[in-house]
């Protein structure tokens, strides 16, 4: 791929993905509104040869001079405290921000790799959740504007590519962890790590029995490529399928910074999922891929990276 648009670029996976582009040798556009997204996410790229930076809302417009091979679309509000507090921006962006990605595509002849999401298998009654399974989401709760900004997005990845024949990917990912993500952007990894080395109490939602599957930023951004080179147009799960449960990531969040935390209760949030697990048979079989970095050291890596953005 020697031309790519990574839409989002400046935040937590977009950020990865430019950097790992830009080493393997193709010129990056990299997107972003930053509303959520942050320079200093890309600060290293900046000024890099074969590394553009746009400032643009692609709900809006968005333009590439020039040919481009391939379309990631990654912009998006992610965390639950983020798409609480964008509830317009984070559907916009699912329904227009696709469409206008989808059009720069097609004009182009370029790839697209639409980032979906596990959340739009909503609080599953199947478990764990392959790409067959068409969900239990509610669309009117406070969580439905991220659950079905992705559905609809991933229905109008689908049209454009049966209707228009671009050639399309839907990577559904669950939940992925690592350096740069945002201290404070609400969800379980960041906050556990910034309370245990605060000395605050880790706060537990409802009975802690629900369970996550945590992948790596290094592994997922493997899978990504892999499907962008690999896949086709059907939905491809991408995540770690080892279980666990918050309780149970909230004690090796204490051994692994050694704090003496306690755990503290605070009401289940409306729609939140009991259960998230991929299957993955569909990715080790298309792609080749399975994650390869286990909980403890991509944990232990993603507190150095809190380490030291605290000690700036």
């Amino acid at each position: 791929m020697k031309r790519v648009l990574v839409t989002g670029g400046a935040g937590f996976i977009g950020s990865h993905l430019c950097k790992r582009f830009l080493a393997e040798g193709a010129e990056v556009f990299c997107c972003d509104n930053l509303i959520t997204g942050s320079l200093t996410n890309i600060e290293e790229l900046l000024g890099k040869d074969r590394f553009t930076f746009l400032k643009l809302d692609v709900t809006n417009y968005v333009h590439v001079p020039g040919r481009l091979d391939a379309v990631l679309h990654f912009a998006s509000p992610a965390s639950p405290i983020d798409y609480l507090k964008l509830p317009i921006q984070t559907l916009k962006v699912g329904a227009l921000g696709t469409h206008k990605v989808l059009g720069l595509a097609k004009d182009k002849q370029a790839r697209v790799l639409l980032a979906s999401t596990s959340e739009v298998y909503g609080d599953p009654q199947i478990h764990p959740q392959n790409e067959d399974y068409w969900g239990h989401v509610n669309p009117i709760g406070p969580r439905g504007v991220y659950d079905e900004a992705k559905r609809f997005a991933e229905a109008m990845v689908m049209a454009y590519h049966r209707h228009h024949g671009v050639d399309t990917r839907i990577a559904r990912i669950f939940n992925t962890y690592g350096p740069r993500m945002r201290k404070g952007d609400g969800r379980v990894v960041p906050n556990f790590i910034n309370q245990a080395l605060t000395g605050e109490d880790l706060t537990i939602y409802g009975d802690g029995r629900q369970t996550r599957s945590f992948c790596f930023i290094d592994d997922l951004v493997d899978g990504i490529l892999l499907l962008l080179e690999k896949g086709d147009a059907d939905p491809v799960n991408l995540g770690n399928d080892l279980e666990v449960s918050i309780l149970d990531f909230a004690q090796v969040i204490l051994k692994l910074t050694g704090s003496s935390s306690k755990l503290c209760r605070e009401p289940l949030p409306v729609d939140d999922p009991k259960v998230r697990q991929p299957d993955i048979s569909k990715a080790k079989s298309l792609l080749g891929w399975e994650p390869r970095i286990s909980l403890d050291e991509g944990i232990k890596r993603t507190i150095a990276f809190f380490k030291e953005t605290e000690s700036r």
